[in-house]
């Protein structure tokens, strides 16, 4: 929840230095396989003026026994379609539902503004099943702390595993063959490009 709140917080301030002189509702949808939430921690929110929308019984037939019933069906995709509504996702990308409402997001026609940043994930970066190897590329060196982490020279090419949103990153050097933790901030992304011949100039 404190990325909900920083979300409407910075909404609120870029309301303020426009002039604009209301504060946003702030308005969360709930989608969870633990129906103990709408009971254990929903109320202590409410107070502090947050509007939840969602079903505790949606999250009941999320549930290891009942998920693979029709009434699960219907409500996950409920819960897909309604997630990718949201201005701003707050989700795990280890999950493909909120994998995705994040794709779904991207494609809606109403938006006028880029949504490709409206997330913050809790566990892993973005990635779909079967994509090509995600690469980054060192742009300062690195010697290692600890027996987890990993050297890296500048241009070696990682093959990065995920973000453990610590200012480290899992991945493979893919030069040295070293595998384990490096600072995120010593990489950028590898850009592959690929020659288009319809976008060829005449």
């Amino acid at each position: 929840m404190k990325f909900v709140a920083d979300y409407y917080d910075r909404l609120d301030l870029f309301n303020e230095r426009n002039k604009i002189n209301k504060k946003a509702e702030r308005l969360v949808y709930l989608a969870t396989d633990d129906s103990s939430l709408w009971t254990k921690e929903v109320k202590e929110f409410e107070d502090k003026g947050y509007v939840f929308i969602g079903d505790s019984q949606i999250s009941q037939t999320a549930s290891i026994g009942r998920r693979y019933s029709i009434d699960s069906l219907r409500n996950i995709i409920l819960d897909i379609w309604l997630l990718s509504e949201s201005d701003f996702l707050v989700c795990t990308f280890s999950s493909q539902v909120c994998r995705l409402a994040y794709e779904l997001m991207q494609n809606r026609t109403d938006l006028k503004t880029d949504k490709s940043n409206a997330f913050y994930s809790l566990d892993d970066i973005y990635y779909f099943g079967g994509q090509s190897d995600h690469n980054q590329i060192a742009v300062l060196s690195h010697k290692p702390n600890n027996k987890q982490e990993i050297d890296l020279r500048i241009g070696d090419i990682i093959g990065t595993a995920g973000n453990h949103w610590n200012g480290f990153s899992k991945g493979l050097n893919r030069d040295t063959k070293q595998s384990g933790l490096y600072p995120g901030f010593k990489t950028i992304e590898k850009i592959e490009t690929a020659n288009f011949k319809l976008f060829e100039p005449n």
